[in-house]
C-alpha cells in the first residue's frame, strides 16, 4: 500500500500541487490547485494510484467503475484494471465508463455506454472539494438502475466534510482552505483568479 508521503512526492515530483488564486469547478475560490492530470499524465504514476485506490474497495463487489468526465477519466481506468475479474465475464476486466455533461449542463451517460439493472458501480473521482460531480455521478448511475456501492477519490481536500450517501474513502486528504466568492481574501487583494486547466481570467471585485 502506498504511504501518504510516497503519493504526495508523486504529486510534487509532477507539478501537481499548485499555488496562487483559482477558481475551482465548484465555483469556490483556493490559493491552492491540486492538478491531478499532471501527475496522471505519467503511466506508472496512474497505474500505482489506481492500484491504490482500488485496494481500499478490496471487499467490496465492484461490477463496473463509473467516473465524471473529465476528471475522473484516467483514474476510473486504473481503478477498474487493478480490479479483479468479475464472473462471467469475457476477459475484459471490469468495465470503466464516464458520464458527461451534455448540453444543458447535465450529466448523463452517452456514446452506447449501459448500466445492467443492480449492476454494483463503484463511482472513482479525482478530487473532492465539494463532492457535486460525485454526486451528480452516482444520480446519473442510480436512474439508469445500477447500484452505487461505494465511492473513492485520490484526494480528499474538504477536511472530511463531504458526506455521501455511500461508503466514500480517498487515498489521502489535503484539506485546502476555499472561499465563496464575495468571501475570498485573495479577491480583497486584487489578485485575478484563475481556472485552472483554461486561459479564463477572472478580475477580481
Amino acid at each position: 500500500m502506498l504511504k501518504r508521503e510516497e503519493i504526495l512526492k508523486m504529486f510534487e515530483t509532477a507539478g501537481a500541487i499548485r499555488h496562487g488564486h483559482f477558481e475551482l469547478s465548484s465555483g469556490l475560490h483556493s490559493g491552492t490547485y491540486v492538478q491531478c492530470a499532471l501527475v496522471l499524465q505519467y503511466p506508472r504514476f496512474a497505474e500505482k494510484l489506481g492500484q491504490a485506490l482500488a485496494a481500499l474497495f478490496s471487499d467490496v463487489r465492484i461490477d463496473a467503475v463509473v467516473s465524471p468526465a473529465i476528471g475522473g477519466l484516467i483514474i476510473g481506468q486504473e481503478v477498474a484494471r487493478a480490479l479483479p475479474e468479475p464472473k462471467n465475464q469475457f476477459g475484459g476486466g471490469v468495465p470503466a465508463l464516464f458520464a458527461e455533461r451534455d448540453a444543458s449542463g447535465m450529466m448523463t451517460l452517452r456514446r452506447g455506454f449501459d448500466i445492467r439493472p443492480d449492476q454494483h458501480v463503484l463511482v472513482v473521482e479525482d478530487v473532492w472539494t465539494t463532492g457535486g460531480s460525485t454526486e451528480e455521478t452516482i444520480r446519473v448511475v442510480e436512474e439508469a438502475g445500477g447500484r452505487v456501492v461505494a465511492a473513492g477519490a485520490l484526494i480528499d481536500r474538504s477536511g472530511g466534510t463531504i458526506e455521501f450517501e455511500v461508503e466514500a474513502q480517498s487515498l489521502i486528504q489535503v484539506p485546502i482552505a476555499s472561499y465563496e466568492p464575495e468571501d475570498c481574501p485573495l479577491c480583497r487583494s486584487g489578485s485575478p483568479a484563475v481556472k485552472p486547466g483554461s486561459r479564463f481570467v477572472r478580475t477580481a471585485p
